[in-house]
């Protein structure tokens, strides 16, 4: 099956924990995860995990579709423009803000349930490694893909290649950055919020 697997992380994050007590930092994590909850599944996208900073979704498991790409590539947008507008406020009010890296690829995924004390939904294999991969190299505040999910996703986005970086396996894997939806695909032209044309498009896919 193909899936499109989602990373991000917060940028200096363990700097972050070093001056924020465990509690704070808990809560705000969990105002983070939760927004972000809310983004995937409006975009058809699964939670799979977070390890502490870190969060991990994916699109086409466990029931496959093939649109993966295009609702990953849509929640990953919808995710930065939160953190921006957080961004924008935290300036207008000099408080600290976080940014975070995130990282999509799309490919085939071992998944399954692991553990029999305390059931987990998991999906492992190189293309998640990619991902994790893309989500490292990612600017903060930027969506980073692979040219493979670009390939999916290039109808109805716009991106920007950034070159060519090398995979564990030693293959070489372009790189691509997703700046926003076409504005004639998107509500209001602002790049954001998929419209109706880009649904009736989505829909031949």
């Amino acid at each position: 099956k193909v899936v499109s697997v989602l990373f991000t992380d917060v940028v200096g994050f363990t700097k972050i924990s070093e001056t924020m007590s465990a509690n704070r930092l808990v809560n705000k994590l969990d105002v983070l995860f939760r927004k972000f909850d809310e983004i995937i599944e409006s975009n058809n996208l699964e939670k799979i995990k977070t390890i502490g900073d870190a969060y991990m979704c994916a699109g086409g498991i466990p029931t496959e579709n093939s649109t993966n790409a295009i609702d990953a590539c849509t929640a990953a947008i919808q995710i930065q423009d939160y953190m921006s507008k957080i961004k924008f406020d935290a300036i207008a009010n000099h408080e600290d803000y976080w940014e975070i890296r995130l990282g999509i690829n799309t490919g085939p995924v071992t998944a399954g349930i692991i553990g029999n004390l305390r059931l987990a939904y998991d999906v492992w294999g190189s293309t998640v490694n990619l991902a994790q991969r893309m989500e490292m190299l990612s600017q903060p505040g930027k969506v980073t893909i692979t040219g493979s999910t670009f390939n999916y996703i290039e109808p109805f986005f716009e991106c920007d290649f950034k070159g060519r970086v090398q995979s564990k396996a030693k293959t070489m894997v372009d790189m691509y950055e997703v700046i926003r939806i076409k504005p004639e695909l998107s509500v209001n032209g602002e790049g954001l919020v998929p419209n109706t044309r880009f649904e009736e498009i989505k829909k031949l896919h």
